[in-house]
Parts: structure tokens; C-alpha cells; sequence
């Protein structure tokens, strides 16, 4: 899983399968169930950081769902594993906006919606209309109103996968779009950019603070654990420094969740998404 996840760490997977539709999907999620082979759907792999044991089963590729489509009303359609930049310019071809922060978002939009990504004070659920499920083998679609989400989370039932997402922009005039997105990746190229493989924000920022803020009062920017670093760039981020394990990132998520909650009384969560074995 290496070779599958922006951290560049994690064990082998038994089967590895990337469908090519939701048609595709469910005869292999049918298959997989009935021959009782447990099994993990995944974008990209950014936010998501594999065990050293690596995955017994199947892990799932949304890859190829990669379609965007207009569907009308300033309404657009994107599949779980278009990039978010990806829908984020489609919207500007058509004169719609406002979902710019997304932009330098790394992943898709599927991981997106299943952590309610964001930046700035806003969410993308609070543009999303509708939300395509596969639940239980069957294709389901959920008004947004039906379902419980709130800062970087979205509550589904366990083995729910994200297929798609109906957004609701707004006109906008492409050339404030485009001002937007470059605003944005220049934000994140000058405070992000952090030179190593990385998963993004490790933490999530507990309410009304930073978890930069708090691991950096706890003294652990640039700290280490073998070729996992707290990046001196910004302490949210550890990183791959070349020749990390998984239990690196382990070990030092651990000693910065310590630290932190020792010099500021505040218990951070991960961000990440953490699946996998023990060697």
C-alpha cells in the first residue's frame, strides 16, 4: 500500500481492485461478500495512513470514478474520485463558483465528502446537495438533510461508500474564480509545502484553537521517531523524511498527542484515516 498512499508507507494488500463503474462495483462488493473476504474502498489514499502488516482482504480503488457532469440549476455532479481542483475548474467553465477552497485541497472529492473537507470557516457539505451511497450493495441517494456531518466529518453506517456528490454553486464570474485558485495554491504552496510525503493536517484543530498552535507550544516542531517528522515547516503536518514505517507515524502521533495533552490539557485527535495490521 506503499505505492497506493500519499504518505508513502503501509504493508501489502491481499487484492487490490480498481472497478471501473458503479456496475463493476457491485458485482465485485457482491462477490467479495459472499465469499466473505473483508474489504476497504479508498481514493487516492491521501488522509489515510496503512499499518505496517497491511490490509488482509480487498482494498477497493474509486479511481476511476472520475466523471463530472452539469446537472443543471447551478448544479454540478462529481464522481468520488475526480480531483478537487478538477471540479473546482469545471464550475468555472460554467460561470459557477464557490467552492474555490477546495482547491489545494490534495485528494479527491469523494475523501472530501467523507471528511467534510474545508478550509477558511467553510465545509463542502454546506454546498452539497446529495450524496450517491453504495449501502449495503445497493445505490443510494441521500438528500443531505438526511444525513448527520459537522467539522471535518460526515456520520455514515459502517461499509457505506461515497459514490458521488450533487454541489450547489453559484454564478460567479470565472476571472474571481480563477483568483480564488490561485489565491488558495499559493497559500498552501508558501505555508504547505512541506518537501516530504505527507498526509495533509495529521490532526484535527479542536474547537476554537490550531494544532500547529498546541504542538508547537509543546516544543515538538522537527521532532522525530526513525523517518516520521514533525515537519518545520508546519507542525500539523508529519512527514516521510525518506524511509518511514508506518509505526513511525505511529509512535510520533502518539508522543505529540502526549505532549500536547500535558502542556495544554487539550487531547488531539488524527485526522487520518488509520486501517491496517501489526506486522
Amino acid at each position: 500500500m506503499s505505492r497506493h498512499t500519499s504518505l508513502k508507507v503501509g504493508g501489502p494488500v491481499d487484492l487490490y481492485a480498481v472497478p471501473q463503474d458503479a456496475e463493476d462495483l457491485q458485482m465485485l462488493v457482491r462477490q467479495l461478500t459472499e465469499q466473505q473476504i473483508p474489504w476497504l474502498a479508498i481514493g487516492r489514499g491521501y488522509n489515510l495512513l496503512v499499518r505496517d502488516g497491511g490490509i488482509r482482504g480487498a482494498v477497493i480503488s474509486l479511481e476511476q470514478f472520475n466523471r463530472i457532469e452539469a446537472v443543471g440549476d447551478g448544479r454540478i455532479r462529481a464522481e468520488a474520485g475526480a480531483e478537487n481542483l478538477a471540479v473546482v475548474r469545471f464550475g468555472q467553465q460554467l460561470g459557477l463558483g464557490g467552492v474555490g477552497f477546495i482547491s489545494g485541497i490534495p485528494g479527491t472529492i469523494g475523501g472530501a465528502i467523507r471528511m467534510n473537507a474545508g478550509a477558511y470557516g467553510e465545509g463542502v457539505l454546506q454546498h452539497t446537495v446529495c450524496i450517491a451511497l453504495l449501502r449495503g450493495g445497493t445505490v443510494c441517494e441521500f438528500c443531505i438533510d438526511e444525513l448527520e456531518y459537522g467539522y471535518r466529518r460526515l456520520d455514515l453506517l459502517p461499509g457505506d461508500v461515497v459514490l458521488a456528490a450533487t454541489l450547489q454553486l453559484e454564478p460567479r464570474d470565472p476571472a474571481v474564480t480563477e483568483t480564488e485558485i490561485r489565491n488558495d495554491l499559493e497559500l498552501r504552496r508558501s505555508k504547505h509545502n512541506v518537501g516530504h510525503p505527507s498526509a495533509g493536517s495529521f490532526f484535527k484543530n479542536p474547537a476554537g484553537q490550531a494544532a500547529w498552535r498546541l504542538i508547537d507550544a509543546a516544543g515538538l516542531r522537527g521532532a522525530s521517531e526513525g523517518g516520521a517528522l514533525v515537519s518545520p515547516v508546519h507542525s500539523n503536518f508529519l512527514v516521510n523524511s525518506g524511509n518511514a514505517t508506518a509505526a513511525d507515524f505511529l509512535m510520533l502521533s502518539q508522543r505529540v498527542k502526549a505532549a500536547v495533552l500535558e502542556q495544554s490539557g487539550v487531547a488531539l485527535e488524527e485526522e487520518v484515516r488509520i486501517v491496517g495490521e501489526e506486522p
